[in-house]
């Protein structure tokens, strides 16, 4: 039995998006507004520094900023995990020890990318990250991007420890979320990653979900989890094809985070473009992202 607390991994938790000012400079102000934002909203948690946070395009101390701005609006109301998944081993560590300093509730991390490396170099990886603090770890599972497939005899080696509380899996199969929560025990998490599926993930066996897309509707994610958790699974059903409408239009723009941010922005909440080379929204494709805007809203309106 795991000693941490692990209800409060579960539920609703936004992948929170970078924070930029006009000179594209992280900006803390932004970062706490936003995370006011989500807190308001009533989500369980923020994940910080990911893929949707553009942590692998920023520098260390930028992505200590975000963190730091995070956690002191809203450490003491949401679970704060910090992705501090980074291309070496040693810059990890410095990004899970700045973590546990500021008040984060857990780390996450990726393998390190761009060399394709082994099993046993990604143990190696993790482990000394997990060594480093005296948080929870999450494994974050997303073979798309890293190029590393995560096999279950690992899992099972890593999840045997106590401080390896779960995995977040953006892994496109619900089969393989199901046979890693079937491989890690009831007392480890499955976090479903992929937001097109996040209801097919709890019917399988997920704990709750981190994704990217929460960010411009997590009122309708919210509403798939109530649903679910009442067995109202046609109601739920119904939500999730809502949201998977969203996202198709949203993945038909150049950029997904570009997307998403020109839509916060015309709700009050500027929070910059994308980083190079993340693409920002054209002004050519504004008048769709207004659209789909007021889409989302209208539907929001419906919870």
């Amino acid at each position: 039995m795991k000693s941490y607390h692990l209800d409060r991994f579960k539920g609703i938790t936004i992948a929170m998006y970078s924070c930029y000012d006009e000179q594209g400079n992280v900006s803390p102000e932004a970062a706490r507004r936003l995370a006011r934002h989500y807190a308001d909203v009533g989500v369980s948690g923020l994940y910080v520094g990911g893929s949707s946070g553009e942590g692998m395009l920023q520098s260390a101390s930028e992505r200590k900023l975000t963190l730091e701005a995070a956690v002191q609006e809203v450490g003491r109301e949401l679970t704060v995990i910090a992705h501090v998944g980074a291309p070496s081993t040693r810059e990890s560590i410095e990004l899970a020890k700045h973590a546990e300093e500021v008040g984060a509730h857990a780390v996450s991390a990726v393998p390190a990318i761009y060399y394709r490396l082994s099993p046993q170099s990604v143990e190696r990886h993790w482990q000394a990250i997990i060594d480093s603090t005296s948080l929870p770890f999450i494994i974050y599972h997303i073979p798309q991007t890293t190029g590393f497939q995560l096999s279950k005899s690992l899992l099972v080696k890593m999840a045997a420890q106590d401080k390896v509380i779960g995995v977040k899996i953006s892994a496109e199969s619900t089969f393989e979320l199901q046979q890693f929560k079937a491989a890690g025990g009831d007392d480890f998490l499955v976090l479903n990653g992929p937001d097109e599926q996040y209801l097919a993930g709890r019917s399988i066996g997920a704990d709750g979900g981190i994704g990217g897309t929460y960010g411009v509707m997590p009122e309708l994610f919210m509403q798939i989890e109530r649903c679910f958790a009442e067995g109202k699974l046609e109601e739920a059903r119904k939500w999730q094809f809502t949201v998977n409408e969203i996202i198709t239009e949203l993945l038909s723009f150049p950029s997904l985070y570009g997307a998403c941010k020109a839509i916060l922005k015309l709700r009050g909440l500027d929070i910059g473009e994308p980083r190079m080379p993340l693409l920002p929204v054209a002004e050519t494709d504004m008048e769709r992202v207004r659209a789909l805007n007021e889409k989302i809203l209208h539907y929001i309106a419906q919870v």
